[in-house]
């Protein structure tokens, strides 16, 4: 059993309260801080409603957890802060010289960031916060999604990296080491770059939207639990794996910036399921389906 240590969120919004559950089941003490008063009210609320869909016994989580409204006295006896902010440099940059300012020495300074740089949200820390700052990206929803990529900057300092990493893993989630501080990280670049061809291949004509999605779930992606693209490779033969992107590559798409499809869909107010209509069209059932079925699927597998 690893030592309870007290861990701060910055954020009670859709990463944030699932974040601090995390810990909190873990047995940790944990404070969550937002400048939001209705977010930050609901977020006790929100995390009860996780654990009871869990299956988890509620009170035996919540007693772990409080909300602050004050970003000086939440961090004040943190050993961990984890920011979980919206993605705007300059609203982070500014959290951790906050942070930096009254949190404790020791304290980590962790950012949530999906495709931020770390290195840039902390440019403006003296050297000795610097060293303790270090990324941890979780997925949504990060009480059932098990990946945090831990991201170390050339600051960061080896013991810091290690610790969170023992942290996490300790608490349950599966932690990567990200060794250097690239845009997107790791996951974000491969889900991204998938994203790219898929909508090219509908711009272009190929097919529509529904097809992409049909194509990804029942074949590759039926596979990705168990074979990764790594064992993927090994598996089929690197020599097949080098022919075949010898013909392919050249036809794939190696844009710079973002598809002109995007764009016109966002200037006819079709920026998806909130909206009735992104690349598909939705209706507010069908829209719900689709978070009930992805939560119980990702339920399902926490229990496998």
């Amino acid at each position: 059993m690893h030592k309870a240590i007290s861990v701060t969120v910055i954020g009670a919004g859709l990463m944030g309260h699932g974040i601090g559950q995390v810990f909190a089941r873990a047995g940790h003490e944990v404070v969550i801080t937002d400048p939001n008063a209705t977010v930050l009210n609901m977020a006790l609320e929100r995390v009860e409603a996780n654990l009871v869909s869990e299956g988890v016994d509620v009170n035996r989580v919540l007693c772990n957890m409080r909300v602050d409204g004050t970003l000086q006295s939440a961090v004040a006896q943190a050993d961990l802060v984890i920011e979980a902010a919206p993605e705007k440099l300059e609203l982070k940059q500014k959290l951790f010289a906050d942070v930096a300012a009254a949190a404790p020495r020791h304290a980590v300074l962790a950012s949530n960031t999906s495709v931020i740089p770390i290195t840039r949200i902390g440019e403006a820390l003296e050297p000795q916060a610097r060293a303790r700052l270090v990324g941890t990206h979780w997925w949504n929803p990060p009480h059932l999604v098990p990946l945090v990529e831990v991201v170390r900057t050339a600051y960061t300092s080896e013991e810091v990296f290690e610790q969170t990493f023992a942290w996490l893993a300790a608490a349950g989630k599966c932690p990567v080491r990200v060794q250097h501080d690239v845009t997107g990280f790791i996951g974000n670049r491969l889900q991204h770059a998938l994203w790219r061809e898929a909508i090219a291949l509908v711009e272009d004509g190929v097919c529509d939207a529904e097809a992409i999605d049909l194509v990804v779930k029942n074949s590759f992606g039926m596979r990705m639990p168990v074979l990764g693209p790594m064992e993927n490779a090994d598996l089929i033969g690197l020599e097949l794996t080098r022919d075949v992107h010898r013909v392919m590559f050249p036809d794939l798409k190696c844009d710079k910036t973002p598809s002109p499809l995007l764009g016109r869909l966002i200037e006819k107010g079709s920026t998806g399921m909130k909206a009735g209509q992104g690349l598909r069209a939705w209706t507010p059932e069908q829209a719900q389906e689709v978070h009930a079925r992805l939560a119980a699927h990702l339920i399902r597998m926490t229990r496998d």
